[in-house]
């Protein structure tokens, strides 16, 4: 009997100790590297937001946060790939909407959901896009360029790196009638080298990669979708002022962890992710590169996305355009 009631004893302190594991393991995180997986190859938007976070992120936690490139179809391999790493808070994901809420909407195929196979941490910015065309193009103004692209429609083709910029541009050419072929690239950084080289026409692009090359004088912006300018580009007119008010997609980037992510980690790196995005340099950093920084509580940033699901499949059912998975 007392030889049986050890067993018992040490089974309990053995099951005991095996709960208590992952509690342990949870309270000290993080103690290795983070990885943080970005859909996109280096040099585009979502790119730079990683780094930025990234580096801010290693400081506050002190331990090394590694940027992973996962680029290819629209960052849908990455953020499939992303959903299904183990959801211990050791590997984050950067996704915009292009490959979120648009990729919802659009692809009933898709291997993720953003709301349901990842917790949504919090919002790093969101965005208009800005229409850049080549610099040397005769064209000043967006009403010049349609004329163009009219009477060249053999040269009228358009670079893309996720659904959300062909939308985008599919939305463009069907309020301005203007006609236009998509040219795949890897990011938004690639569409752009392709409209400088004079290999596309045109690009409509998030902010951080373009801001640059417009005050550099590499490529010419003609316009930021929606009503309002942007503060970094002031002389640029918004598409309502040009007469195209219906052409008012924005975007929006953000981190994420698989959904099976322990409370107290998700919690953890919620509030470190917040105290990032506040902090004066890298706030001042993302305005430079022409979007509003986020930063607010992931419930708030999950009912967002939702709800941009419901929006983005109203548009693309509007605009009657099909996407194959």
């Amino acid at each position: 009997m007392t030889a049986r009631r050890n067993v018992l004893i040490a089974a309990l302190f053995g099951l005991s100790a095996l709960a208590a594991a992952p509690a342990s393991a949870q309270g000290d995180y993080p103690n290795k590297a983070i990885r943080i997986v970005v859909g996109f190859a280096a040099g585009g938007g979502n790119d730079i937001f990683a780094r930025l976070v990234g580096a801010k992120l290693q400081e506050l936690i002190g331990q090394p946060v590694i940027i992973e490139n996962k680029p290819g179809a629209g960052a849908r391999l990455a953020n499939e790939y992303a959903a299904n790493q183990p959801a211990d808070g050791y590997t984050l994901l950067v996704a915009a909407s292009g490959g979120m809420s648009i990729a919802a909407a659009i692809y009933p195929k898709l291997g993720y959901h953003p709301t349901k196979s990842f917790v949504p941490l919090t919002m790093i910015a969101n965005f208009p896009l800005i229409l850049a065309i080549p610099q040397e193009h005769p064209a000043k103004t967006v009403p010049e360029l349609v004329a163009w692209m009219k009477a060249n429609p053999d040269k009228s083709n358009y670079a893309t790196s996720s659904p959300a910029f062909t939308i985008a541009t599919e939305l463009f050419k069907l309020k301005t009638g203007a006609p236009s072929q998509a040219i795949p690239y890897k990011s938004s950084g690639e569409s752009l080298v392709a409209v400088m080289g004079g290999q596309t026409l045109l690009t409509i692009a998030d902010g951080p990669p373009t801001v640059p090359l417009v005050k550099g004088g590499k490529v010419r912006a003609l316009a930021v979708t929606g009503s309002e300018r942007s503060a970094e580009l002031p002389d640029v007119p918004s598409m309502k002022e040009v007469g195209f008010a219906d052409v008012n997609t924005g975007l929006w980037s953000g981190l994420f962890v698989p959904a099976a992510t322990p409370a107290p980690v998700v919690k953890k790196l919620e509030e470190t992710l917040r105290r990032v995005i506040a902090d004066p340099d890298v706030n001042g950093k993302l305005k430079a590169m022409a979007v509003t920084p986020g930063g607010g509580p992931s419930e708030e940033f999950r009912a967002m996305i939702d709800a941009d699901i419901k929006t983005v499949a109203d548009v693309v059912k509007a605009a009657n355009l099909e996407f194959k998975d």
